[in-house]
């Protein structure tokens, strides 16, 4: 594969002048961008592909959080910790093997972590974990992940604690237009001064109606999501922040009305990896969910794909769906990898999505990841690449 490459958009003088005041701390931070710390689920409907409906918490029990001013989020200085070392974005972007991921209940947490990869046979090599626009950056959870061996994705959900679909305070022109700038800025910055890199999946599932970043909801209009999505890229290049993996992640076809992928997609320059979330609601095979969105998705672009979350509804075609699942990756060769959302109805899946809670499941699944080629564990600069 070619060497990813990025380039600028031009901005205006005067959102520049905006920008430069914002990294100069002379404009006050928006109230808009918040610093809770209340993370909120989904709330699709069954045909769509979304597959929670409740709270998800990515806060690991017994660990720090990240607030501003925590100096934590400062690598390597006198009185702060060291922080794991890692591989860097272009390591990570070109894998020599798949990549075996999970979204847990209070992931990145060791414990949660520990119990699935004992279940699969496997150390994950992605943490994948959930945080809204009541949020700031976390430094600790992005560390926890790297301890683990894992490289830390963040769905990053551009809302507060709300789970309604319709919400025109998080209006994608009010995104593009600059009011979260301050949240976002800081946000970047605490990313910069990790100096490790992490994987951020921006607004996802954005060709579906079940979220506020949709172009049906909030008052937004067509266009407006990939001039929001160019935006919050722009400032994080503008900080420095380059070390971030942008992951576009729209679900599969089925259940979106229609809705075309190619007037949604940011376009090459902004965009690293491209995400799919399907899951298994009673078909057959995996491959009738997947493939017709990566035939969509393979007429503008052909950066590489990592199946961003997926899972399958327990009943007597999920062990089937889950073996399929692992041949159709195994043969498709843009696909880099998968993230299994190994969460149970009373942790916030509409479904009890984890793969070990049936025998011929689990069995299934196991069998399937020892037949990828998966990418060397730890993914950190201890591990072979």
């Amino acid at each position: 594969m070619n060497v990813l490459t990025r380039r600028m958009r031009r901005t205006s003088v005067l959102g520049c002048a905006l920008v430069g005041a914002l990294l100069l701390g002379l404009v006050g931070c928006s109230t808009d961008g918040g610093g809770g710390t209340t993370i909120a689920g989904d709330a699709a409907p069954v045909s769509g592909g979304p597959p929670s409906t409740a709270h998800r918490d990515p806060a690991p029990p017994g660990t720090a959080g990240d607030s501003p001013g925590d100096s934590s989020a400062v690598p390597s200085s006198p009185g702060t910790p060291t922080r794991t070392k890692t591989l860097t974005k272009a390591e990570y972007l070109h894998p020599d093997g798949d990549y075996f991921g999970l979204a847990t209940f209070h992931g990145p947490n060791r414990a949660t972590t520990a119990s699935a990869a004992a279940a699969a046979g496997e150390q994950p090599r992605i943490l994948e974990y959930y945080q809204d626009w009541d949020q700031p950056f976390s430094a600790d959870h992005a560390e926890l992940a790297y301890q683990q061996g894992a490289l830390p994705l963040i769905t990053w959900e551009p809302y507060g604690d709300s789970r309604a679909a319709d919400q025109p305070k998080y209006a994608l022109q009010r995104i593009a237009s600059g009011t979260y700038d301050a949240y976002i800025i800081r946000y970047a910055q605490k990313v910069k001064s990790i100096g490790q890199p992490v994987a951020l999946r921006f607004a996802h599932e954005m060709n579906g109606a079940w979220y506020p970043w949709s172009e049906s909801n909030s008052g937004n209009s067509s266009g407006d999501y990939v001039k929001a999505w160019r935006h919050v890229h722009d400032l994080f290049q503008i900080v420095g922040a380059t070390e971030v993996i942008w992951v576009w992640s729209p679900n599969v076809l089925r259940g979106t009305g229609g809705v075309a992928l190619g007037p949604l997609y940011p376009g090459d320059a902004y965009v690293d990896w491209i995400g799919i979330d399907g899951y298994g609601f009673g078909e057959k095979t995996a491959t009738e969910v997947l493939q017709p969105t990566l035939d969509a998705i393979t007429a503008f672009s052909h950066k590489p794909v990592l199946i961003s979350e997926t899972g399958s509804a327990p009943g007597p075609r999920q062990a089937g769906w889950t073996a399929d699942l692992f041949r159709w990756i195994k043969r498709t060769p843009n696909v880099i990898g998968f993230v299994w959302f190994q969460y149970s109805k009373d942790e916030g899946g509409r479904y009890d999505y984890r793969f070990d809670i049936s025998p011929a499941t689990k069995a299934a699944f196991r069998k399937g990841l020892g037949s990828l080629t998966l990418r060397p564990w730890p993914v950190t600069s201890e591990g072979s690449h």
